[in-house]
């Protein structure tokens, strides 16, 4: 891509994990070497092979036999709202059931009720955090959803406070508009005239500011139906809006299957997809999202489809699904770790699914995700001996460096 005249970093001494392959292996390069230049990665092959280049004019690292792998991606999240649940998880461990937390004031319309009291800048403050601790575990890509305004200022409100997060720490965020993720108390009995405000109202004016990359729908009995679904999906399409789905998390409508009808980039949850739905995903070029962290804390027992995955090499994304109701986690290491430990993936399918496979969930897979030629150099250094190690342990944090279009950042 350039020559080694205008190489601005190079890394020496390193082991690569280019994520190149897929969930096949780590893409490992032993004894390696990485050049930037202008944010992008220009060069990278074994040390033995390095072109001659000026030391004196590039920043060369010793990476100390240490192992470079790409930012990680977190492409699935709900990092933004208001108040938080704990009471409802004691509730729950008390044996009070969804329905006596919801007749209690609790569930989404709690968080939808602290959301629309707070201010822009109190989301800010409450969601910095999260998306620090993300941060600081390698994370250089953020996926971000509202769905908890759920009317079209505050829909709008968290849209805005997902990108101001930008301004306040080194990671790429992407948005979604989530307005169909449940219904507000309002048209509690109404839900296709609350679809009128989700596509009318809330659609136009969100694409007018410019605040979303996708949008998304809950289609599931207790969220939206596939009718109701294909019409925001509709919706979505007139403003050649890229479309993503909760689906077949508690059932199987279907979701997925008519989500494959609109190149979606990726159906999430998915315990419940069957291979008509599989067959369609893979046809289409959709990316699985598997959200280890809302299976356990659900304690759900419906595993989702691993083997008909592989069967048909649908790419299987992870993510951390960070929300205040069924998955208040924020650790990204983790995710590896259940995906492997509960869903039974290899350490290298594990990897793959927050690198290569979660960019390609957010429509990112020409540009992040990798290490090659051309890329962003989102990249991460760890003090670990092989890259298993990010899946096998979590709570000790190996994060070395970070960098972010090859500026360093951690």
């Amino acid at each position: 891509m350039t020559n080694s005249h205008s190489w601005q970093t190079l890394y020496i001494n390193v082991n690569l994990a280019t994520m190149t392959d897929g969930g096949n292996s780590y893409g490992e390069v032993n004894q390696g070497a990485l050049a930037i230049a202008e944010g992008k990665i220009v060069w990278l092959g074994k040390e033995a092979d390095l072109p001659s280049y000026d030391a004196s004019k590039v920043k060369v690292i010793d990476g100390k036999s240490q192992w470079l792998s790409p930012g990680l991606i977190d492409c699935h999240t709900h990092l933004v709202y208001g108040g938080n649940r704990a009471n409802e998880f004691e509730m729950r461990l008390q044996g009070k059931s969804y329905q006596e937390i919801a007749n209690a004031g609790g569930g989404i319309v709690s968080t939808v009720t602290a959301t629309r009291k707070a201010s822009e800048q109190e989301l800010l403050a409450s969601a910095l955090p999260r998306l620090t601790a993300l941060h600081q575990q390698g994370v250089t890509t953020v996926e971000i959803k509202s769905g908890y305004g759920l009317d079209t200022v505050n829909e709008i409100k968290m849209l805005k406070v997902a990108g101001l997060l930008a301004d306040e720490l080194p990671v790429t965020i992407k948005r979604t508009f989530l307005g169909a993720h449940a219904l507000p108390t309002e048209y509690k009995d109404d839900a296709d005239g609350y679809l009128d405000i989700v596509c009318n109202e809330m659609l136009p004016q969100v694409v007018n500011e410019n605040l979303a990359d996708a949008v998304d729908v809950f289609c599931e009995g207790i969220g939206f139906s596939l009718a109701q679904t294909k019409r925001v999906f509709e919706a979505a399409a007139s403003y050649n809006l890229p479309i993503k789905v909760h689906a077949e998390q508690l059932s199987n409508l279907g979701a997925s299957e008519l989500a494959a009808n609109y190149d979606a980039l990726s159906s999430d949850h998915i315990e419940f997809l069957d291979e008509a739905g599989i067959k369609a995903m893979k046809k289409s070029g959709m990316t699985a999202v598997l959200l280890p962290g809302a299976f356990y804390f659900l304690r759900e027992t419906q595993l989702p489809p691993i083997d008909l995955l592989r069967q048909y090499q649908v790419p299987m994304a992870i993510a951390t699904d960070a929300n205040p109701g069924t998955s208040p986690i924020h650790n990204i290491h983790l995710m590896l770790n259940m995906a492997c430990t509960l869903f039974k993936l290899t350490p290298s399918e594990a990897l793959a699914g927050i690198t290569c496979y979660g960019a390609k969930a957010l429509g990112l897979d020409m540009s992040k995700g990798q290490l090659a030629v051309g890329f962003d150099a989102d990249i991460a250094l760890w003090n670990i001996d092989q890259p298993a190690e990010l899946c096998y342990q979590f709570g000790v944090n190996p994060l070395s460096a970070l960098y972010q279009a090859g500026k360093q950042v951690i």
